[in-house]
């Protein structure tokens, strides 16, 4: 039975048999909705011609959503004591989320922030009351100082982004690109007192999971688009390539990603940084990738008024930034050989060149992908085959 209230201490990194929560994967799914808001507008957006000013506004929004989304998920792994009051803490960032959702559609469309703002606030300030707990709780001064850090650079961030509000619309990037920046320097400040116990498994997991969901959210979305197209266009033929290539694309990408023990790498907090960090890239373009089998279906179709290199390349751009951001974050360290190093940075330049293949690109850039996966596997299996014949 959950307790009302427990000290927030931090948990032991040598934690055994440490999973996610229910909780945590309900706070994931939440966070998916805001996700499949952000695509769902990336794809209007490029249909309609604005591809600069989606794609500006997505990297925006998705900010938001992976920030808040990775910074409760690292707390938690440190400090997750199921009470009551975390729980309904946990909660409200949830509604938060749901509120900054809400805002999604007005930002892209009118570059008004204001609802997405709030949303984050909640989300934001909800953390912080977490880490003053935490701190009220600390066993050394320097976690107490690390816990007061956090709380205070995440509201004072707060502060700053309410300048997104009040300056004119071509100094946003600027004023969000700075603002990225302090976010993202906070918990660097905050942990030179002290590191976080965070589990390495536990996160590992997490980042793991949240991969699947929007993967499976990519899936979900090309499907509606497809069957809408044989519906009410009655164009099979025109969509069953880029159905099939779809598939193939997510399939590998799942594949890729999975192949390798990521949490091996995570043994100080300097790799968990560059490695929690650079995730940004992996689930943007992974949920962009959903977003791009859209435009590729409406422009087949008719109802996107872009070229077909255009609706190609909303598919294999994406596509190439995920292979290369998995095997610069942990792939690569993983391959042995010059052959096995090259299999992800070819294979992405590859699906890049398949842009060019007009109606055929994501068939043909799925089917580069399922190669990808076929070759990475055959030069792992001789790898060891090698290794175990020379011990």
């Amino acid at each position: 039975m959950t307790q009302p209230f427990l000290p927030l201490t931090a948990r032991s990194r040598e934690e055994s048999h440490r999973a996610a929560t229910p909780l945590e994967l309900f706070f994931d799914l939440c966070f998916v909705v805001a996700v499949a808001q952000a695509g769902a507008e990336l794809v209007h957006a490029i249909a309609e011609g604005h591809a600069g000013e989606g794609i500006v506004s997505y990297a925006m929004v998705f900010f938001a959503i992976w920030w808040a989304w990775m910074n409760f998920s690292w707390f938690a792994s440190a400090y997750d004591n199921d009470d009551v009051l975390y729980r309904i803490v946990t909660l409200v960032q949830i509604a938060g989320v749901l509120v900054l959702a809400a805002g999604v559609s007005r930002a892209f469309a009118e570059h008004d922030f204001l609802v997405v703002y709030l949303g984050y606030v909640v989300m934001r300030v909800a953390l912080a009351s977490q880490w003053l707990r935490a701190a009220r709780h600390a066993s050394s001064p320097a976690e107490r100082t690390m816990c007061h850090r956090y709380a205070g650079g995440v509201l004072a961030c707060q502060i700053g982004w309410f300048t997104l509000l009040l300056v004119p619309e071509p100094a946003l990037p600027w004023v969000f690109l700075v603002m990225a920046l302090a976010e993202m320097s906070v918990p660097v400040y905050a942990e030179k007192a002290a590191p976080s116990a965070w589990h390495p498994h536990h996160i590992a997991e997490r980042y793991g999971l949240f991969t699947i969901i929007v993967l499976g959210e990519t899936i979900a979305a090309a499907t509606v688009a497809v069957k809408t197209g044989v519906v009410e266009n009655d164009a099979l033929d025109e969509l069953l390539p880029i159905a099939a290539g779809g598939l193939l694309l997510v399939f590998s990408a799942w594949w890729i990603y999975f192949v390798v023990p990521a949490h091996d790498r995570l043994t100080s907090s300097r790799q968990g940084f560059v490695w929690g960090y650079g995730h940004y890239l992996i689930f943007s373009s992974a949920a962009a990738i959903g977003a791009g089998l859209e435009i590729a279906v409406e422009q087949a179709v008719g109802e996107a008024h872009l070229s077909t290199l255009a609706a190609s390349a909303a598919v294999t751009i994406p596509s190439a930034v995920f292979l290369l951001s998995v095997w610069l974050l942990h792939a690569r360290y993983f391959k042995v050989g010059i052959a096995q190093q090259l299999v992800l940075p070819v294979s992405s330049f590859a699906i890049l060149m398949c842009s060019y293949a007009g109606r055929w690109a994501v068939l043909a850039a799925g089917l580069v992908a399922a190669t990808t996966v076929g070759v990475g596997t055959v030069l792992t299996a001789r790898g060891r085959i090698r290794r175990a014949g020379t011990a």
